[in-house]
């Protein structure tokens, strides 16, 4: 077994890391602002979406928890709703600073984290604490990464948000990588490895742990558990007309929800990597892509070939209807990047994407907050329409 101390150990790279690179660079605001200055659409209707955001408001004030529980443990009462509506408020802040200059946002998304830095010690619960490591570590690794180069955040408070995410978050994510709970490497759905490997990559970047940072980027290129590109393929096929292959990913005969968690999932790891000059996007002959267009088809309506998968909890003898069209807001990410960025076929990415948006406020891709009270609506960031998609 690796040293799980070793990987947390800050390690400066030897090429410098992109800063802010986690999801989103320079470079991507510069494409928007423009968007935004000409009133194209999407962007325009996300922006104003986002602007309206209870979460997006200067005002907006932490409750920030000492130890924090996910799953009810018969002792302690679950509290981690602080964490995620904190969480996403502290990115759609960093956002609205980032596109306006206006140091109020700034200020109020530096405060969130602040406030956590000083407080948070330890995430515990049942087995799902290990899913607040991984959502709401990437999600604060990237609220902070676009904090990164604000001149207002004191530096020592900024140290102190770094090694939170590296002694809780990060501790946590690599320790179930390691030991998965007690379990065999097969026996987690992907989705548990997946947002425990963004939230490795997204820490990494903020603290320079290049260390840290590879270990990610390797587990999801190598494995050997079911977040890893070779292992996460449970059969691929060849679409009658198109010629282009779909890929059935893992929890397929489990339910569309988490189906759909998957590939939002993967676009997150893949995107981080990717303004880090590390195409996972492009791996296994676009096997994140090939995996989208699989669940993507089936939950438009479309029926799909499927392999008979063996999971901890039995055989999965036919794909899931359940939760089929499922509202998951995400896929303007993975569709920004295979369409106009790579020049691929992304037809049921696209069409997902679009079913997706016409389902939501306003006919665009939300954030936190647009899609319920409960986690469920705030496993992905958001603002797609406006973040990630091309005019």
């Amino acid at each position: 077994m690796r040293n799980i101390l070793s990987l947390l150990a800050f390690s400066v790279s030897s090429a410098a890391f992109v800063h802010p690179g986690a999801l989103h660079t320079a470079q991507d605001f510069t494409r928007i602002n423009t968007y935004l200055a000409n009133q194209v659409e999407p962007h325009n209707t996300t922006w104003t979406l986002l602007s309206a955001s209870t979460y997006a408001q200067s005002s907006y004030q932490p409750t920030p928890k000492e130890t924090v529980y996910r799953g009810y443990n018969g002792v302690d009462s679950e509290n981690y709703p602080s964490l995620y509506r904190d969480t996403a408020a502290a990115y759609q802040l960093a956002i609205r600073w980032r596109i306006t200059n206006d140091t109020s946002y700034a200020d109020a998304a530096i405060n969130i984290l602040n406030s956590w830095a000083a407080s948070l010690v330890a995430i515990e619960g049942t087995s799902d604490k290990y899913l607040a490591s991984g959502l709401y570590g990437y999600q604060m690794a990237n609220a902070a990464e676009l904090m990164s180069d604000y001149t207002g955040w004191d530096s020592s408070n900024k140290t102190a948000t770094g090694k939170m995410l590296t002694d809780v978050f990060g501790a946590m994510n690599t320790r179930f990588m390691e030991e998965h709970n007690g379990q065999d490497y097969y026996h987690y759905y992907a989705n548990w490895d997946l947002c425990n490997l963004a939230s490795l990559l997204a820490i990494g970047i903020f603290t320079d742990n290049q260390t840290m940072y590879d270990y990610a980027l390797n587990w999801v290129r190598t494995g050997p558990s079911n977040g890893a590109l070779p292992v996460f393929a449970i059969a691929n096929y060849t679409e009658s007309g198109s010629n282009k292959v779909l890929t059935q990913g893992q929890e397929a005969g489990r339910d569309q929800g988490h189906s759909t968690l998957d590939m939002v999932l993967f676009g997150i790891v893949a995107q981080q990597a990717y303004n880090q000059g590390d195409d996972i996007f492009a791996e296994y002959s676009n096997e994140i892509l090939n995996a989208a267009e699989y669940a993507a088809k089936y939950n438009v309506g479309y029926d799909v070939p499927y392999t008979l998968y063996e999971s901890y909890q039995g055989p999965q003898t036919v794909i899931s209807n359940n939760s089929r069209g499922a509202v998951r807001p995400g896929f303007e990410l993975l569709s920004a990047h295979y369409g106009p960025v790579k020049g691929l076929d992304s037809y049921w990415t696209d069409s997902y994407r679009d079913w997706v948006n016409g389902n939501s406020t306003n006919g665009v891709e939300g954030g936190g907050g647009n899609y319920g009270p409960n986690s469920g609506g705030f496993d992905g960031l958001g603002f797609g329409s406006l973040l990630y998609r091309r005019a």
